[in-house]
């Protein structure tokens, strides 16, 4: 039963172009159809001189109705109206989206006679709304606990858009979780055994991709790593084909179509149509009457012409897909199942990439694309409130960090603890830290976020300090550093020092530390952009560390003997303090100038050691 007579929780897969809600009832996961009768609804919301309306008989009227008709909220939610695949997709949409506060995107219509502006978040809950009442109609009670998905790589700003989108629906979103790990889930329950198998997900949908490798076993659903694209998906493919077709119309009749919102849309819903008949044909016949100015549109497209439109982005996908499985670390011979999930994911040439890339393994095909997703939320749902089987119960969820996670080190060094990809909840630490300078009493830590070599082109998380240590030479106190993530993505760093026990620690929420989806996938763009830069700067920080730590071994070494005279103790003394102030005037020094100042001491040192042997 489900718990405080709120009724049963739901699972919902807030899509792009459709959605899917699904629930625990008659001892068992069901998709929910809607009024239509259909299993998936169509993620569109219609404003007109009367009424609004949601899903179905919105997207029917699209074309009377276009600029009063939003779809694709899920491409504008948690981004700005100043993010370039927001100003793209534009072209592309019938209806007006203006800048807002704070550069929010925001989408004007006409209702009722006036025009009203409504933020991504509301129209994405006019959605969530619909759902909620589909499953309330199926179930026979009042739908309040909801667990809602996103794609993987949905930065903390959309997760969090979306999760209040669920608040205005009247929704408590009890989890947000990742698409391919609710498929992975789904699939879990439907073909899952007792002997672990390596999973690839590979869910394209109508707006995001993602592709995540999990390891499947007993119920318990271990995220390896995870690969996305926000904004690739099979309108991106349509759109393709719409570009195409403009281009051909204006070639053979001279008019361009673009500027007119109601023939542009009547275009895309024939496209998307012809895209999926060409998943079952070698072509579609596309047939507009009237297209434009009383000129009908009539044409043939072939499967080969569609591919030859969209190649890249198939690429892409396989590119993304190899990009996690060296994440995973895992060979492709490893992978004992490709699961496609969502619909674009029945296009044939993607399905045969997949196959030639894993060396002609078929992939499976034996749950639902578009009804995975919900399915694997409604079992997450169904175990949080306590409903479902012990099958469902059992069930346990390891995902994964999207990036590396450590500390700054001497010479601005970034020191990682956490490697991206590592599975959640984890616990890692090391003792090798130990002070910088001589007599240190408080040592600063400061957590870093990243995959930069240099601690400060990534993104500071938190810092704390640990003070009360006994004053010792450089690099005498030692250190042992704690980093946990637990299975929210709370984050908790503690440092302790070794000897005296002094410890403190700094504890790091997800929602207000972490980087959005754009910045992560700078900071990646990056590493792989200056990957030259990177090791250069690693080899400096070597040849500095080296440098500094032959200095003050020598100065200590020296300073301790008893046969070495007041003259040669002052002579060292002069020439460490020298260094010290070149050392701090020259942070920026090249490779070669280390080396150089490394020489200079020895000619210094070196002949002071000899005497004491």
């Amino acid at each position: 039963m489900a718990g405080k007579g709120k009724g049963r929780a739901i699972g919902i897969d807030l899509g792009t172009t459709y959605s899917c809600v699904a629930a625990w009832k008659h001892d068992r996961i069901e998709i929910i159809p809607n009024d239509q009768g259909n299993r998936t609804t169509p993620s569109h919301v219609a404003f007109t001189a009367a009424e609004r309306l949601i899903g179905d008989a919105a997207k029917n009227q699209v074309a009377e109705n276009p600029i009063n008709t939003v779809f694709d909220a899920k491409r504008l939610i948690g981004r700005k109206y100043s993010d370039s695949t927001v100003q793209k997709d534009m072209i592309f949409w019938p209806f007006k989206v203006v800048p807002g506060a704070d550069d929010k995107p925001t989408i004007v219509v006409t209702y009722k006679g006036e025009e009203k502006k409504f933020s991504a978040e509301e129209i994405s809950s006019m959605v969530l709304t619909k759902m909620k009442d589909i499953a309330e109609a199926y179930l026979g009670s009042t739908v309040t606990d909801a667990v809602v998905t996103v794609p993987a790589y949905f930065n903390d700003s959309q997760r969090q858009a979306t999760k209040n989108a669920g608040t205005i629906a009247g929704l408590n979103v009890m989890r947000i979780i990742n698409e391919p790990t609710a498929a992975a889930i789904a699939y879990g329950l439907d073909k899952g055994g007792y002997v672990a198998k390596n999973v690839l997900i590979f869910d394209l949908g109508g707006g995001t991709f993602d592709v995540s490798v999990a390891m499947i076993e007993a119920g318990v659903v271990e995220v390896k790593a995870i690969a996305g694209d926000t904004h690739l998906g099979g309108q991106d493919m349509d759109n393709r084909m719409v570009n195409h077709l403009m281009k051909e119309f204006k070639s053979k009749t001279g008019k361009d179509i673009s500027g007119n919102s109601r023939a542009v849309r009547r275009l895309s819903s024939a496209c998307e149509r012809a895209k999926r008949i060409l998943s079952s044909t070698f072509e579609a016949r596309i047939q507009i009457e009237s297209l434009f100015e009383g000129i009908d549109l009539f044409t043939v497209v072939t499967r080969a012409k569609f591919e030859d439109l969209n190649m890249d982005l198939f690429k892409k996908c396989m590119g993304l897909v190899e990009s996690c499985l060296i994440d995973a670390k895992m060979e492709k011979s490893s992978v004992d199942e490709v699961v496609l999930v969502g619909g674009s994911s029945r296009i044939p040439k993607v399905q045969q990439m997949l196959e030639e890339l894993f060396g002609g393994k078929e992939a499976c095909k034996t749950i639902n694309p578009d009804e995975a997703v919900a399915y694997g939320a409604a079992v997450l749902a169904a175990k949080l409130s306590g409903e479902g089987s012990d099958k469902v119960k059992n069930v346990v969820l390891l995902d994964v960090t999207p990036l590396s996670l450590g500390i700054q080190c001497n010479g601005d060094v970034m020191s990682v603890i956490i490697p991206r990809n590592t599975p959640i909840p984890t616990r890692r630490q090391r003792n090798d830290f130990s002070t910088a300078v001589d007599n240190q009493t408080s040592v600063p830590f400061r957590v870093y976020e990243g995959e930069r070599s240099k601690a400060i082109d990534n993104n500071l998380l938190g810092e704390f300090s640990l003070e009360g240590i006994p004053a010792a030479p450089r690099g005498v106190a030692k250190f042992n550093v704690c980093f946990y993530i637990d299975e929210n993505g709370i984050l908790n760093v503690s440092a302790e020092h070794i000897g005296t026990g002094a410890k403190n620690s700094i504890t790091i929420i997800n929602e207000k530390g972490r980087l959005s989806k754009e910045e992560i996938e700078r900071m990646i763009r990056d590493a792989k952009k200056y990957k030259f830069e990177d090791d250069e700067f690693r080899e400096k920080a070597k040849v500095r560390l080296a440098l500094e730590n032959y200095a003050y071994d020598m100065r200590n070494t020296i300073r301790s003997a008893a046969m070495v005279t007041a003259a040669d103790k002052m002579k060292i003394e002069y020439a460490f303090e020298s260094f010290t102030q070149w050392l701090a005037s020259n942070k920026h020094a090249e490779v070669y100038h280390f080396n150089n100042k490394m020489e200079e001491l020895r000619t210094v040192f070196n002949p002071i050691i000899a005497k004491m042997k």
